[in-house]
């Protein structure tokens, strides 16, 4: 193969990453992504580089597929059921026990909360790739979980049919119980996450359509903490530092 077929233009690899060409260029000038440069000084970005990115970065990883995916992720982190999740969620808790202590088993039942919410309120009604992303790296202290579900703002709208904004939406799942046909009552798992991270146990940053929340470990929970985004995302993606 050419070596020149192993790189790519700053068009192609935004595109392969789903990012703008404005971001890869921001992230040449810090360090995340560096480019090589032609005589003529257009970037060049290798395919690898590429790569070890989004295996390295699973926050990344994980939004990317929250936006643009149209197939299964990487089956390492892909839990097409309940089960597969738990099951998963199991053997991540044991490695957190091992690595952090007693407050282990409050970040992996939150962890269950956001997982099994996206298969309780996703039921039967996935956009398009039924299942979770669901990643964790204990040496970095980072668990990201992601879906392309219908997101929180579509999941109230059916008790709360005035509703229309993903931040309020966002706000009312992190802080209010709503009730309404069984078994919608979206609030309940989230609000339990919330008190954990007001707490002190670890930080959340929490995407649904182009809301998201960020709140660090000990702070108190405001919509102060709810910003808009420039990106949308399909479903909700979660990461959890500890």
């Amino acid at each position: 193969m050419n070596p020149i077929d192993n790189y790519l233009n700053i068009g192609d690899a935004a595109k392969m990453l789903n990012v703008s060409i404005e971001t890869l260029r921001r992230w040449d000038h810090s360090g995340k992504l560096t480019a090589t440069r032609t005589q003529g000084g257009q970037r060049r970005y290798s395919v690898k580089s590429i790569k070890n990115l989004l295996e390295k970065d699973l926050f990344l990883n994980a939004k990317l597929w929250a936006r643009e995916g149209k197939s299964e992720p990487n089956e390492i982190f892909y839990c097409p059921t309940r089960a597969v999740f738990e099951s998963r969620n199991t053997v991540m808790e044991k490695l957190l026990k091992d690595k952090i202590g007693e407050v282990y088993s409050l970040i992996s039942s939150s962890v269950g909360e956001i997982g099994n919410n996206s298969f309780d309120h996703n039921l039967g009604r996935w956009s398009d790739i039924m299942g979770i992303y669901f990643g964790y790296n204990i040496e970095q202290r980072q668990i990201v979980l992601a879906d392309r579900g219908l997101g929180i703002l579509k999941t109230l709208q059916r008790v709360v049919p005035n509703l229309s904004d993903h931040k309020d939406a966002l706000y009312i799942a992190f802080t209010e119980v709503i009730t309404g046909r069984a078994p919608e009552k979206r609030g309940n798992g989230l609000k339990y996450v919330r008190r954990n991270v007001e707490n002190g146990h670890f930080n959340l940053t929490f995407q649904t359509g182009d809301a998201e929340l960020i709140l660090n470990a000990g702070e108190s929970f405001s919509i102060e903490n709810i910003k808009k985004t420039k990106e949308t995302i399909i479903g909700c993606l979660a990461l959890f530092t500890f």
